[in-house]
């Protein structure tokens, strides 16, 4: 018998290891069979050891020091970061003071004018509506002083990201350089880099603007990424054939190609930079942001919700006008009145100046104070019932207490607890188990020098803490939003009655959502992972649906000639070539739930969430920042153990 089966071992065994994946392993296994047993003698087993962590609150205290010495006397203060924030106080300053000479009238006839020009009459009608509500819930100053702040906030975020975008859709090594920095800028929590930006800046519009830019720039480069390395490569190969330029192919083919995934980015980056209208608030930004965060002070959410129905209203606006002016589709009104283009817009702008001047003249430039709507009393007795009915004692399905309990006890406990019962060097084993099987021993390398760095910044408990929120909301944001992404990719009308919802869930300020949250779930983690849930779901919705409805129609017909069914079509079809779209809509979960990390200690959490918001409140630069970056490693472990790339995929190691 030995001497069957020892050819036959010998024969199977090297089948094995020709697998990269196997072989891999085999490789890893093998290190760590040398390299565990040298670490448990010199450091042990268990949480990771305290000989190996750095103390970073000197050094930064003293960085602290120095720019608070130096902020109004050195150079780079007053002709390098002065220059700066006085152009971006000028250029919120000159807009706001443009909305309110035009008056509430004026501005409400231009928004609805615009949109007419641009998409119809049913647009143009729902843009002057909710301008008009803006105003009837008592918010008008508010929320052009936020307008204004938003107008510049996205221009500049656009234009950096689109030309970060370009530069890494386009070089190799661009994307390789760039993918960290914009991982960091988008997974830093926002109040982990308040309290430096406020250093350099000080409190008030510039700070505000910088957080925002920061946080709003990475959606857009990495969509215009996407869309000019997913343009056909067939029409690339056309237009080179024809003698065209690198200039001329990026400017008829790689940027028309790329329509959808960059007016995707100007829709993300619109929702994100409205989504920091409350964050901004607390450096000084003023408008709704600021009517939010006090009414929540207070714990008033009907107030809460009267300002931040309008941040909802703004985002949806600039959301489908801009919408449409990309989509290019003619002009309908002018088509209709059978004026040309030109003409039209002239129609449009005079009668806007018009209706302004009319405005200015009968002395209403701001909206009556007669003409608003308290929504703020039935909205708080709403809650109020939610809470006493909904709270627990609920018959068979037991209370949402009850549910955030056992989410709880179920999962997220066990799940924290065994993170943290696992040696040091096995967390550091498993992250690069899973990295380097599906990428290259540079991703796994990565992917463990990130995981390392959280432990010699002295916080891997804590991590080991948040990681466990962010794996059980990350699972229930992808569960529900790739189901909820294929029912919208397969009916139209499921989509557009979606797309208000979804805009309605990114765009209202986590802090609005907040109280009702912890009324209905208390105060934990289960509600923190609730509110990232619904933080992240809409744009892993929208990126999972554009990826489907991008499939090769031809893909699609020849799936049903074969007569396969919807089901098929789906798993075997849609979903296998809508994977760099998925692989997107997963990073984008991570980061998103990360991001949300913040807003999470705020209610119970606890972690590296609470340390940075401690850090800030505190004026502790040391403690917010390491909190931060600590989240940052924990974002970039998780990309890269996510995120293959098909080059990464086959090379190998």
């Amino acid at each position: 018998m030995a001497t069957v089966t020892a050819p036959a071992a010998r024969v199977f065994l090297p089948g094995i290891l020709r697998h990269r994946a196997a072989a891999k392993l085999a490789l890893l296994a093998l290190a760590a069979a040398v390299l565990v047993p040298l670490a448990d003698a010199r450091w042990s087993s268990g949480s990771w050891p305290a000989a190996l962590t750095v103390d970073l609150t000197q050094p930064l205290g003293r960085v602290s020091d120095w720019i608070i010495d130096n902020r109004d006397s050195h150079p780079l203060f007053l002709y390098g970061f002065g220059y700066v924030s006085n152009a971006v106080v000028l250029s919120v300053r000159a807009v706001y003071l443009v909305l309110l000479a035009a008056g509430w009238a004026g501005v409400t006839a231009v928004a609805g004018l615009v949109a007419w020009r641009v998409a119809g009459v049913r647009l143009g009608l729902g843009t002057a509506a909710a301008f008009v509500a803006c105003g009837l819930l008592g918010m008008w100053i508010p929320t052009m002083q936020t307008l204004a702040l938003m107008v510049v906030a996205v221009l500049v975020s656009v234009a950096v990201g689109a030309v970060l975008g370009l530069a890494a859709g386009l070089s190799d090594r661009m994307d390789r350089v760039l993918r960290p920095v914009l991982d960091t800028m988008q997974v830093l929590p926002a109040f982990a880099y308040l309290l430096p930006v406020v250093l350099v800046f000080g409190i008030g519009v510039p700070a505000a603007v910088l957080a925002t830019v920061v946080y709003a720039a990475p959606p857009m480069a990495r969509l215009t990424s996407l869309g000019l390395r997913g343009a056909d490569k067939e029409v690339l190969e056309a237009v080179e054939s024809l003698g065209a330029t690198s200039r001329q192919r990026l400017l008829t083919a790689r940027i028309p190609l790329a329509r959808k995934e960059l007016l995707l980015g100007l829709n993300q980056t619109i929702m994100m930079a409205l989504s920091m209208a409350v964050i901004a608030s607390v450096i000084g930004a003023g408008g709704l942001g600021d009517r939010v965060y006090q009414a929540l002070a207070s714990v008033d959410v009907g107030a809460a919700l009267a300002a931040g129905i309008p941040i909802v209203l703004l985002a949806v606006v600039l959301d489908r006008v801009t919408g449409a002016a990309g989509d290019g589709e003619g002009d309908p009104a002018g088509g209709r009145t059978g004026l040309s283009r030109r003409a039209g817009w002239a129609y449009a702008l005079a009668t806007a100046v018009a209706v302004a001047l009319v405005g200015r003249f009968a002395g209403r430039l701001d909206w009556p104070g007669s003409w608003t709507l308290n929504i703020a009393e039935p909205v708080n007795r709403a809650v109020d019932w939610m809470t006493d009915h909904l709270y627990s004692g609920v018959p068979v399905i037991g209370g949402t207490a009850d549910w955030a309990g056992h989410f709880t006890t179920w999962v997220l406990d066990p799940l924290r607890d065994g993170l943290q019962a696992l040696p040091w060097w096995s967390v550091l084993l498993i992250v690069a188990a899973l990295a380097w099987v599906i990428g290259t021993w540079r991703t796994a390398l990565t992917a463990v020098l990130a995981m390392a760095a959280i432990g010699v910044l002295g916080v891997w408990r804590p991590s080991l803490d948040t990681l466990s929120q962010v794996l059980a909301a990350v699972a229930v944001t992808l569960v529900l939003g790739f189901a909820t992404g294929v029912a919208a990719a397969r009916s139209d009308r499921f989509e557009r009655l979606l797309r208000p919802v979804l805009d309605v869930f990114q765009t209202m300020p986590q802090f609005v959502y907040l109280i009702p949250v912890v009324a209905l779930f208390g105060v934990g983690r289960a509600p923190a992972v609730a509110a990232a849930v619904v933080y992240a779901l809409p744009a892993v919705v929208r990126i999972t649906t554009q990826g489907l409805r991008q499939v090769d129609p031809a893909a699609l017909e020849s799936a049903r000639s074969l007569g396969a069914s919807s089901g098929q079509q789906i798993r075997q079809v849609q979903l296998p070539l809508a994977r760099p779209a998925l692989l997107l809509a997963l990073n984008q979960g991570v980061v998103l739930v990360l991001a949300v990390v913040i807003i999470g200690g705020l209610v119970g959490g606890g972690a590296l969430g609470y340390d940075v918001v401690f850090g800030l409140a505190q004026g502790d630069l040391a403690t917010g920042l390491v909190a931060g970056a600590a989240i940052v490693c924990l974002g970039l472990m998780l990309d890269r153990v996510t995120q293959p790339t098909e080059r990464r995929a086959e090379k190998g190691a």
